[in-house]
């Protein structure tokens, strides 16, 4: 969700506020620079009205914590963990302890609870780490025990022998300190206390054989020479400016496919919650909790790692990391200011939560400069702006500068603030009432931090050296302080550069419970990120370079050759393999400008409809393309069937929902009752969609995920094949997409012991992934791994295959 929630949009901008204005005041606002602007507006957030609105949403914000919910997740993790779903009852007990009030005890059974699941899991190291949280926030002392012996078998499992038997002479002494225990569970538990000591002595006695180390730093890395004017830069790009392409990066030589080119750590990202985000506005007055999972519960909210048993903050339910460091250095950089506004900042959207964040990190002194420095510049950014309709840049005419934006007074582009400020805001290409959202929602921001008394933070400053300011200001003014309205001007920058320069970060996640011998993935928007120099890149429907994510880093590589003097191309939008030229103009609109790459061009004058055809209905009578809009006509003259697009748009609706039913039956471990219902689904889907439909070909994957669990190898091969031919038409021969997916056949063929095919199906797929994702990334590995394994079996079973 970048933008507000539906119903503060509609308040702010249709139905209410904007509309009550007087024409003139409706017009001064349109032209207002953002600082007369966020004056003005200031007076425009009423507490009766717009303030009160606001409340009323954020109420729907479960952000705090809450020990019912708590209580409902703890026990939803002991239901899972006794069906034997660890994985699900890790998560669960993730949130209980998420929602529980930082020192009560509660806290340390979810912990502990966490410890047993993790420890069917195999993750020792991990298990040890929740035992020990645990122990820290006070675990009862009689159920100590338990969880004593549950740490000496993971020192067991890890070989630290000496760990062990230290941790079960210190349970011998509790035990014997605490009295005979004559229980059936103390007698269990004495039983294992010996099996326990015995398997340690026989593995003294029988030490292992040391394991061959592996070194994965011994891997050869990627050739690389750093720019010097660039950060992160490859040395083979160079940056351009014009008034028609604004900055740009153009290769100063030729550059081969799989080459990397750019390398960046955002300088702001914030974690979307997923397409699960609305579960996180609902009714706080009914006590009713989901359990399914959002982004928020698999991510780390600072690193973006995934999360396998997370830290959670003190403060709030939303933000969990991978780590106490992680957390620590989010709570000194940001969290301490934003913890506080979980509620608001989940009602105003991730573009105002990316805004303030920018600002925090940047610093007020940093900020402050900027600011000031615009007020000077305004004439010559919005002259400008007009002039460059394709970039997202404006000159810097600052003393000692190159002339190109963004660049330092030594010339160097850098991942800094100072280039985020230069990205352009557009303010005068926005909608009215879209400013105005944007504008009251910064203000509602900002009072907010002046009303609970977190202006000194945001302003790197000791509260007490601002208590006189604030005391002076008050807590309820309807003005802000002189600081937070240079904070605000710049958030509200941030708001606008955001529609045309925020980047997502994506990552591929895996479906299912992950145990499958074929691993099925997705790609998912994860974070919306400020990436400054990867922002240089202007955009083309047929980019020549491919971005990959991990963690807050992206990595740009070379798709194709790129010859020396052409400039490095990004997409957007959809790739032109995916949509037709009229298509992509109107989704690309939102950038303000009108596209004319190569591929644009050369569709306009081919007037190609392939694109549009893949996608669309056909006829329930003949199965011929539909043509039309609103009532869709068989193409087919002899047949000549109409019907309404809403009739067959349910029609597909209802399939969709058919599908995720066979998935969460395969889910559950029901293979056979998944694939009667995908089965029957692909032949409805057959009567009224085109053969090269996206659908049909998700179909062919979820048929071959079940086949494959099932282990019928040859049919599953069989389904993803055809499934792989749809990918090819709608992304590409050399896509990502087709990478991943041959990586998903790659597997199928190896463990259905199809050698001649797998082998030649990992080198389609290694020379594909390479690429886009580098020889070092973990598909690559894997895939290198299989090819090992079947090149090392016996010439005789290899000329058999």
């Amino acid at each position: 969700m970048a933008l507000p929630v539906e119903e503060w949009r509609v308040w702010a901008a249709r139905a209410r506020r904007w509309a009550a204005l007087e024409p003139a005041l409706r017009k001064r606002l349109a032209a207002a620079p953002l600082g007369e602007a966020l004056h003005l507006g200031c007076g425009l957030l009423r507490p009766e009205a717009e303030e009160a609105a606001l409340q009323r949403l954020c109420r729907r914000a479960r952000a705090g914590k809450e020990p019912a919910a708590a209580r409902f997740y703890r026990e939803e993790g002991n239901r899972w963990f006794g069906r034997g779903c660890y994985g699900d009852a890790v998560r669960l007990y993730s949130q209980a302890a998420a929602h529980e009030l930082p020192g009560s005890p509660e806290v340390s059974l979810c912990f502990a609870n966490r410890s047993a699941a993790l420890f069917h899991l195999g993750h020792f190291e991990v298990c040890l780490e929740d035992i020990a949280r645990a122990q820290s926030h006070g675990y009862p002392d009689r159920l100590l025990p338990k969880v004593l012996l549950r740490k000496a078998e993971c020192l067991l499992c890890l070989g630290r022998l000496q760990d062990a038997a230290d941790t079960l002479t210190a349970l011998e002494n509790k035990m014997a300190v605490d009295g005979i225990m004559t229980s059936p569970a103390h007698q269990t538990l004495l039983k294992k206390l010996r099996q326990l000591t015995i398997e340690i002595h026989e593995k003294e006695s029988c030490p292992e054989p040391a394991r061959e180390a592996h070194d994965d730093t011994q891997r050869e890395s990627e050739i690389w020479e750093e720019n010097g004017c660039i950060s992160g830069a490859s040395s083979s790009l160079s940056l351009n400016f014009n008034t028609e392409r604004g900055r740009h990066l153009v290769a100063s030589q030729d550059i081969l496919p799989g080459q990397n080119l750019l390398r960046e750590e955002a300088f702001v990202s914030v974690l979307c919650p997923g397409e699960g985000d609305s579960l996180l506005l609902q009714d706080s007055s009914e006590n009713v909790w989901d359990t399914q999972v959002t982004n928020a519960d698999l991510y780390c909210h600072h690193c973006l790692k995934q999360l396998l048993a997370s830290v959670p903050c003190r403060g709030c339910s939303y933000a969990k990391y991978c780590s106490q460091n992680c957390a620590d250095v989010a709570w000194e950089q940001y969290h301490r200011t934003e913890c506080p506004l979980g509620a608001l900042l989940l009602t105003l959207g991730v573009f105002c939560h990316v805004a303030l964040r920018t600002v925090l990190l940047a610093g007020f002194a940093e900020v402050s400069r900027l600011v000031e420095w615009s007020h000077g510049e305004v004439k010559d950014l919005c002259s400008a702006e007009a002039r460059c309709k394709h970039s997202s840049e404006a000159p810097d005419t600052r003393p000692g500068t190159t002339g190109i934006p963004g660049c330092n007074d030594n010339g160097q582009y850098q991942s800094s603030y100072q280039a985020v400020f230069n990205l352009l805001p557009h303010t005068e290409k926005h909608s009215p009432e879209h400013k105005f959202v944007c504008m009251l929602s910064v203000v509602a921001l900002c009072k907010k931090l002046q009303e609970v008394g977190l202006e000194a933070a945001v302003l790197n400053r000791d509260s007490s050296a601002k208590g006189s300011e604030r005391e002076a200001w008050g807590k309820t003014s309807a003005e802000l302080s002189p600081e937070l309205k240079i904070m605000a001007e710049a958030m509200l920058r941030h708001v606008l550069q955001l529609q045309c320069n925020a980047q997502a970060i994506t990552v591929m996640q895996e479906l299912g419970s992950g145990d499958s011998t074929v691993v099925s993935k997705k790609p998912v928007r994860l974070a919306t990120a400020f990436f400054p120099v990867l922002s240089l890149l202007n955009h083309s429907c047929s980019p020549n370079i491919s971005v990959s994510f991990s963690g807050t880093a992206a990595t740009v590589r070379a798709s194709q050759p790129i010859p020396s003097g052409q400039e490095i191309f990004h997409c957007y939008g959809p790739h032109r393999c995916r949509m037709r030229v009229a298509e992509r103009q109107q989704l690309l609109s939102q950038y303000f400008f009108e596209c004319r790459c190569q591929a644009c061009l050369d569709e306009l004058e081919s007037d190609a409809k392939s694109v549009s055809v893949r996608n669309s209905f056909c006829c329930p009578s003949c199965q011929a393309s539909m043509q039309g809009e609103d009532v869709l006509c068989c193409s087919n003259e002899a047949c000549a069937l109409s019907v309404s697009r809403e009739r067959l748009s349910r029609r597909l609706q209802d399939l969709q929902q058919q599908i995720k039913k066979a998935l969460e039956l395969l889910r559950d471990s029901k293979a056979d009752e998944a694939l009667k219902v995908l089965l029957k689904c692909h032949m409805d889907a057959r009567n009224f969609l085109s053969p090269e439909h996206l659908l049909m070909g998700e179909m062919e994957d979820h048929l071959a995920q079940i086949y494959a669990t099932l282990g019928r190898w040859q049919e599953a091969a069989r389904h993803l094949e055809r499934s792989i031919r749809i990918v090819e038409m709608h992304h590409g021969p050399s896509s990502v997409e087709m990478g991943h997916e041959l990586f998903k056949l790659a597997q199928i063929l190896f463990n259905g012991f199809a050698v001649s095919e797998a082998l030649s199906t990992i080198q389609r797929a290694e020379e594909i992934l390479s690429v886009h994702c580098g020889p070092q990334s973990t598909q690559i590995q894997e895939l290198q791994e299989m090819k090992t394994c079947l090149l090392e079996l016996p010439r005789s079973i290899l000329q058999r295959t």
